[in-house]
């Protein structure tokens, strides 16, 4: 995208304030939208992969428009379509390759125990009819997977199964620790995700009244 612009002012020279004045006003609307996603996504603490998503629809949009500009310089016409179709090739390799090696590497690290456990939480909770909760936790996945809507506080899950609203409950290893000395009815590990290799990973259990 960069190369394809500075081929179009070397091929039209002229002061760079007439040459920026020059850009449609549609291309300067995608770079604002691109610079403000970016902008936005940079000061939001969490750092997630997918917090730069909204940037990818411009960004294609914007390559697509330099690329039909660029086809109009007769000078550049050939050098666009091999810059074109190098740079297709170097991201379908890419692509692959990180496809794969991401693929391999979670295989590896046992990355769906969390998917795995929660699989199995809502058969056996299915199986028995167990009314239970998900103590807070940083994993957002954990709802998704257990088809829950909102997370419990540690406190109020104690209250609700010493009254008997819940049946079990899901928590973090190291909040059961905490929680297991406050549950009445002898608490049991019905389950527990298999350990992941990744070193940010939490491991969870499935806390029930009895052994199911």
């Amino acid at each position: 995208m960069i190369a394809i612009v500075v081929a179009q002012f070397r091929a039209r020279p002229s002061r760079v304030g007439a040459w920026l004045r020059g850009v449609p006003a549609d291309r300067w609307w995608l770079v604002c939208w691109i610079l403000g996603a970016l902008v936005v996504t940079s000061i939001l603490p969490s750092k997630r992969v997918d917090r730069i998503f909204p940037i990818i629809p411009p960004l294609c949009l914007l390559l697509g428009a330099q690329i039909a500009s660029g086809l109009s310089v007769p000078a550049f016409n050939r050098r666009v379509y091999r810059w074109s179709a190098a740079a297709l090739v170097v991201a379908l390799l890419f692509t692959s390759t990180y496809v794969v090696w991401k693929v391999g590497s979670g295989y590896r690290e046992h990355r769906d125990a969390l998917a795995t456990f929660c699989q199995d939480v809502r058969k056996e909770a299915a199986a028995h009819h167990w009314q239970y909760a998900v103590v807070s936790s940083l994993d957002e996945g954990l709802l998704l997977y257990l088809r829950k809507t909102q997370f419990i506080r540690p406190d109020p899950a104690i209250s609700e199964w010493n009254d008997g609203k819940v049946d079990a409950l899901v928590a973090s290893e190291r909040d059961a620790a905490a929680l297991i000395p406050k549950l009445n009815q002898k608490p049991t590990f019905a389950l527990r995700s298999r350990t992941s290799e990744t070193r940010d990973a939490e491991d969870y259990v499935f806390i029930t009244k009895a052994v199911p």
